[in-house]
């Protein structure tokens, strides 16, 4: 290969004006100058595009730099054509040209002019595009992201596969391969792939010393990431989603909460996906958030934050991901918020799949919750997974580090566990199970009579969270299995009936707590959970209690208990923030709201209690699919049976909606179906036992009622009575 003569250190500041290279880059620039093939791994920030774009401009010819993000491409070329006086420098080639505008790239590339071109995979597959291909003087391919080669990547393409026929099909020049995450198998697959098992090989190191991680426990998601954003007010950070409803449901939560956020995924037009990317990069936006599937391809390097509102699929994609912030070595915080719910998805998404396949997925994901869920430092795992040592105990910068967890032997919870799943003949699920030892009466449990079986809250003594956790950590450590076909229904496998035989001292790590002190909320297994100020608690039990009498009206219907506990936590002031208090709608806030408001100023005022100014977050309006048909099907006059139909519920399933709509301080009137059903004077009997009654139960009222009246004619006249006194 042809090149300039200059010392590399003079090319180097002669087109990008820096005086020495970062790490491994001048010896991956000279392997690359040399002819040989290369295969790089180098971390996010690490200066990879370096790598092949110096070499590319002091070589004779054109590079092939081939890229599986448009969005990317456009960042790469940007970049370097900011280096130039010409625009001819760098091109890309991808479906978002037109016609003339592709016209262009070819001249430039027929003239010499152009030193890199990006382009995607599927752009190379195109025989027109080969034919091309084969007219220009190619100095050499650089496979960007080329985990994509490999099945055990966190973002495998089909179409990265067949690169290899494809660019010995043109010319057999030599190949740069790089990637910011491979493990070892990974890395073997790419090689192996591409032809190139006899490359010079560079791996820098995956530690980013400048990287805080931290895992919460995903509880109202939306508050707890614009409580993280505002700790960071004005500075730039991403959050992502799985899907793209929620990139937009979140996307909107932080926008109503004074947020500069936009989406991006690739349910837009590409106008906007680029809009709001140089929006993002010109500092007009503060926060992108994105889809994980989709990927950003945004090379920004002062990102502050990376927030997963859902965990990714596979560490390589939670690495990389995180990967973007503090590029520039400054700080970045990477926080994730997780449900076991989450992963429960992300093996949904497996079924239908080829055998070998979900197998792959399966060991991914696992390796995922093991992150999420262990003890040790979070640093430690995460490098020991791309199978390098990190030889500190602890890095000072993760939430394991900085707040060791418990750990505890668990031999005798795993006996009666793995007893028990046997005992129930491997026919349920992991919540299932973990609410039959805790004792705890479901209606599925219920059902089924469980609650009247021997084994029935043999573990009572332990939570229902906590055995959850231990069930979670033996699917990882293969005591169980954990079906995907049959979704998620527990086997035993021939390593835990071998445990059962022999059971041996086995290390767990108690669920994840948080103190509220440290701005997570505390996680309570048990309904309500106490209010965060017991004493604010009872003065609001007090002033409900003389409201109620004031309007002639029981407790209950001014606010319910949870939402006591819940001003009790929040400490709202305001008319806004009250309305996001559990189970207060507009109505309901503007109705009865006014000297609570004023009793908790007073309280906050003579206790000085400092509330944060992120405490009371705005929630986007609950759009729930089911509530709007319900609320819209009752305005038609539809029966409650026809409703349950159409949306394969039961009408015990629409009632209890129903009541936490008219609870939330929404008006419903079922007039239409209770005067059909009741007569007049029994609808005020009825009214009259709500109006009095001291308990909101309609156990209560069918036993008053002597089952006179149904229990589901209660509960619709007790909806009446909550629509017409409450709201």
């Amino acid at each position: 290969m042809q090149t300039a003569s200059m010392p590399l250190t003079e090319e180097l500041k002669k087109f990008f004006g820096f005086n020495s290279f970062k790490g491994e880059q001048e010896q991956v620039i000279k392997s690359v100058l040399e002819g040989d093939d290369t295969f790089v791994i180098m971390p996010t920030g690490g200066g990879e595009s370096m790598c092949y774009q110096l070499p590319a401009l002091i070589s004779e010819g054109t590079a092939i730099i081939v890229s599986p993000l448009i969005a990317l491409m456009k960042n790469q070329v940007d970049a370097v054509r900011g280096f130039s006086s010409g625009n001819h420098i760098a091109h890309f080639m991808n479906s978002s040209l037109n016609k003339t505008e592709l016209g262009i790239v070819k001249e430039d590339l027929i003239a010499g002019r152009t030193k890199l071109l990006y382009v995607a995979p599927e752009t190379l597959t195109k025989q027109t595009n080969i034919d091309f291909f084969k007219s220009i003087k190619i100095s050499f391919f650089a496979i960007d992201e080329a985990h994509c080669i490999s099945e055990w990547g966190h973002d495998f393409r089909p179409e990265y596969r067949r690169l290899r026929e494809i660019i010995e099909a043109i010319k057999r020049v030599p190949i740069i391969a790089l990637t910011a995450t491979a493990t070892p198998k990974v890395q073997q697959d790419i090689q192996k792939n591409l032809g190139m098992s006899k490359a010079n090989v560079f791996k820098a190191s995956f530690n980013r010393p400048n990287l805080y991680y931290e895992v919460n426990p995903k509880k109202d998601a939306n508050t707890q990431i614009v409580k993280a954003i505002n700790q960071h007010k004005g500075k730039s950070g991403i959050v992502y989603c799985l899907s793209r409803k929620k990139v937009e449901e979140v996307a909107e939560t932080l926008q109503v909460n004074g947020i500069k956020a936009l989406p991006y995924h690739a349910g837009l037009d590409a106008n906007t996906r680029a809009k709001h990317q140089d929006m993002f990069l010109m500092e007009e936006s503060d926060v992108i958030v994105a889809t994980i599937a989709f990927g950003m391809g945004i090379d920004k390097p002062d990102v502050r934050f990376v927030i997963h509102h859902d965990i990714p699929k596979s560490l390589e994609g939670y690495y990389q991901e995180t990967g973007r912030a503090g590029r520039d070595g400054g700080e970045g915080r990477c926080i994730a918020f997780y449900s076991y719910k989450d992963i429960e998805k992300l093996e949904k998404f497996l079924q239908g799949k080829p055998v070998a396949e979900q197998e792959i997925g399966r060991q991914l994901i696992f390796e995922t919750v093991s992150y999420a869920e262990t003890a040790v430092c979070r640093r430690k795992q995460l490098l020991h997974y791309f199978g390098e040592r990190y030889e500190d105990e602890n890095c000072g910068s993760c939430d394991n580090c900085i707040n060791p967890r418990e750990e505890f032997d668990a031999k005798n919870e795993m006996v009666v566990l793995l007893k028990t799943v046997l005992k129930l003949k491997e026919n349920f699920k992991a919540n299932y199970i973990s609410n039959f030892l805790a004792g705890i009466v479901t209606s599925e449990i219920k059902s089924l009579r469980h609650d009247e079986h021997k084994s029935f809250g043999i573990g009572k003594n332990v939570e229902e969270i906590k055995w959850n956790s231990i069930i979670r950590q033996c699917i990882i450590n293969d005591f169980i299995i954990k079906e995907i076909d049959n979704y998620g229904v527990l086997k035993i496998s021939a390593k835990g009936k071998a445990f059962i035989e022999s059971p041996v001292k086995t290390i767990m790590i108690e669920p994840k707590k948080y103190d509220a002190n440290a701005g997570a909320a505390v996680i309570s297994n048990t309904r309500g959970g106490g209010a965060a100020d017991e004493e604010l608690f009872s003065i609001l039990k007090e002033l409900r209690k003389e409201v109620a009498n004031d309007e002639d009206l029981p407790p209950y219907v001014i606010f319910s208990e949870v939402s006591l506990e819940d001003m009790a936590t929040q400490y709202p002031i305001t008319m806004e923030e009250l309305c996001n208090i559990t189970g207060v709608g507009q109505g309901k806030a503007e109705k009865f709201g006014e000297s609570f408001l004023a009793t908790i100023q007073e309280y906050v005022e003579e206790n000085d209690i400092e509330r944060p100014e992120d405490m009371v977050v705005k929630s986007v309006v609950n759009k729930s699919g089911l509530k709007v048909y319900i609320i819209q099907s009752i305005d038609r006059k539809q029966s409650l049976e026809d409703i349950a139909d159409a949306k394969g519920k039961t009408v015990d399933d629409i009632l209890e909606e129903i009541e936490h709509i008219v609870t939330s301080g929404t008006r419903v009137n079922l007039d239409y179906i209770l005067n059909d059903l009741l007569d007049e004077e029994y609808q005020e009997e009825i009214i009259d036992y709500f109006r009095e009654t001291e308990e909101d139960s309609i156990e209560d009222a069918v036993e008053e009622f002597d089952e006179t009246y149904s229990e589901e004619e209660l509960r619709m006249m007790r909806i009446k009575f909550l629509s017409i006194m409450g709201n």
